[in-house]
């Protein structure tokens, strides 16, 4: 559900359930989540967004703010330098071949090596979950993405960040089985969590490890 608060665009999801009052609740990355009482009416959740507006905008603002106060060390491009693949930290050299190179010349066989890491993993990951899920994409690409970890589009195709590979298998699960419901339910409804956790039952965790983490997951 979409309205419009201060001239921002207010989005929010909505889950409906067996409850006697109207909650609001913001996750780490700043999801708006409106739980209401069966049959409460559109314009009934409405006015209780609308009135707690000035709160919602405030945690917003400040998770927003947050995320982007967390800014990544300088990396070190050498052979003692360290990297993050599957959730663990390794040296440089351990990861490519440094022989003779600069800088400049590391950062794009580094990244290479994290392109080609995250499709190997995510094709043999999510050849597991599709079956679970009976769905199938239409194509997979790995991409260089700031602002998401995974997207699904309307004609299911999926994309996942090149960083998944810095991230523990576990995670990369995750997002492997967030952007495959999406196939089924395209919002974030209570339908779409309910069939995430019926695969992965501590998404919460998952989500929150990459609010807190993702910021050092990256070149």
């Amino acid at each position: 559900m979409k309205i419009e608060i201060e001239n921002m665009n207010m989005e929010f999801n909505v889950q409906y359930g067996k409850r006697k009052k109207i909650s609001i609740h913001i996750d780490a990355f700043g999801i708006i989540t409106v739980k209401v009482p069966k049959e409460t009416s559109k314009e009934t959740i409405i006015s209780a967004v609308e009135h707690h507006a000035k709160w919602i905008l405030e945690k917003t603002s400040k998770i927003a703010d947050a995320r982007k106060a967390q800014t990544p060390k300088k990396r070190e491009y050498q052979d003692q330098g360290k990297f993050l693949h599957l959730g663990k930290e390794y040296f440089l050299h351990e990861l490519i071949d440094i022989s003779d190179l600069n800088e400049e010349e590391l950062k794009r066989r580094l990244k290479k090596f994290y392109f080609s890491s995250c499709e190997k993993i995510v094709r043999e990951r999510i050849r597991i979950y599709q079956i679970q899920l009976r769905v199938k994409p239409k194509s997979i690409e790995i991409v260089e993405s700031r602002a998401k970890w995974g997207s699904c589009s309307s004609d299911k195709k999926l994309t996942f960040n090149y960083r998944l590979a810095m991230a523990p298998i576990e995670v990369i699960d995750y997002v492997i089985v967030h952007e495959l419901c999406h196939l089924i339910h395209m919002n974030h409804d209570r339908s779409f969590w309910r069939r995430v956790g019926s695969i992965m039952p501590d998404y919460k965790e998952k989500e929150e490890f990459l609010a807190r983490h993702g910021h050092a997951m990256t070149l």
